[in-house]
């Protein structure tokens, strides 16, 4: 965690990002911009907690029983304290706004980490970076 982990981010579940870009490129204004954020913003050490309860969840642990793995380090020179995403137009003029409150979201993006332990193991495994270096090395 960077610093005291109090930097603060607007977080959106995957789904509702695609769904809110699919509304924007069949109903969006041509040349218009639209912002997509999660009206839901929060300060990263409470979503490394959030992240941690839920892993503690679903494995069967007790929770918050990894908040030990919190390691702290210091902090980028220069790093935004925070990063806003203003969405009301989007909600406004399409109608638009996110399907899941955050806690869903993360169980359901956990979820599917554990549930797919296969890809897990085979991005973690380091043939992703392989195949990238042999692809790209004459770039």
């Amino acid at each position: 965690v960077y610093g005291k982990g109090e930097n603060v981010r607007d977080w959106l579940y995957v789904e509702d990002h695609a769904r809110a870009i699919d509304l924007i490129f069949h109903k969006g204004k041509t040349a218009d911009t639209y912002n997509i954020g999660g009206f839901n913003e929060w300060k990263n050490i409470d979503i490394i907690k959030v992240v941690i309860k839920t892993v503690d969840r679903l494995l069967g642990r007790a929770e918050g029983e990894d908040m030990n793995l919190i390691t702290y380090v210091t902090d980028r020179k220069g790093h935004d304290m925070r990063y806003a995403i203003d969405s009301r137009k989007l909600q406004r003029e399409l109608g638009w706004e996110p399907s899941l409150q955050f806690e869903e979201g993360i169980e359901k993006t956990v979820r599917w980490y554990l549930d797919n332990q296969a890809w897990m193991d085979n991005v973690t495994s380091g043939g992703y970076q392989k195949y990238y270096d042999e692809m790209y090395k004459n770039r």
